[in-house]
């Protein structure tokens, strides 16, 4: 049933089923049921190259979508995402159809709190809606909780594997070049303390249809200074690399 508002981007339908559906198109079960959803094409490379992954297929489209499988791990696949909820998640939508039921995501992001480090994870406990993609998932609010039950099973394996990490939100934007400093101020007053561009769709998507989803981000560039700090962000291979690898373990634990 949709609920009528002033505002079309509000007018959230919960009918399960649309016209056009993830079964569309995924009708061709994977034989795993886990996934590594990661953002460092660079890392997917070396696994490339070092022989650790071999290809499953590729889910043809205007943007053909590369799914890989860890050779030491059968049931644990990995491919990369692509840039904000629409393409992500929407993406998500499609691997669950097609036989996902855990995912662990693995990216970066710009942290609001100029105390985070260059590479200090964030368990991500929600994300704050600033997309336009979640609504249609999920009713009119201002944050997508990821399942609490889930968030907390991997606080606990992070912590028997003495692994530093924070909890809280993200700031989810479809904007990278509106993220204005009295925005950022007000994200950070509601909980923020990461800025980034899937999150809100990627939980919406997870708690919609009902599957074990869970998030590392790590600090990145820097947003809460007078001028906007890259921080070499990208350029932390390593910390990029054994990410990838702590969530092929994580994704094991949901």
């Amino acid at each position: 049933m949709i609920h009528k508002n002033d505002y079309p981007i509000l007018e959230f339908d919960d009918a399960k089923t649309a016209k056009l559906n993830p079964e569309n198109f995924g009708s061709d079960k994977f034989d795993a049921d886990k996934m590594v959803l990661t953002f460092f094409p660079e890392v997917l490379k070396k696994l490339i190259e070092e022989n650790m992954i071999s290809p499953v297929r590729v889910i043809p489209g205007e943007n053909p979508v590369e799914i890989y499988r860890f050779k030491d791990d059968p049931e644990v696949l990995i491919t990369l995402g692509q840039v904000g909820c629409p393409a992500c998640a929407g993406n998500l939508d499609l691997f669950n159809e097609m036989g996902i039921k855990k995912v662990m995501f693995c990216g970066g992001g710009g942290v609001l709190d100029r105390n985070i480090e260059v590479g200090q994870l964030l368990l991500v406990e929600g994300a704050i809606r600033d997309d336009g993609f979640s609504y249609h998932y999920l009713p009119p609010s201002r944050v997508a909780y990821t399942d609490e039950a889930t968030t907390d099973r991997i606080a606990g394996f992070l912590d028997e594997e003495n692994v530093s990490y924070l909890r809280g939100l993200t700031w989810t934007t479809d904007a990278i070049f509106r993220e204005t400093v009295d925005k950022i101020e007000l994200r950070k007053s509601e909980g923020g303390r990461i800025v980034e561009m899937e999150q809100a769709g990627c939980i919406a998507v997870a708690r919609f249809r009902g599957f074990e989803y869970g998030a590392l981000i790590y600090g990145g560039d820097d947003l809460s200074g007078e001028e906007w700090s890259e921080r070499g962000w990208r350029s932390r291979k390593g910390i990029r690399y054994d990410l990838v690898f702590l969530c092929k373990k994580l994704v094991k634990k949901l």
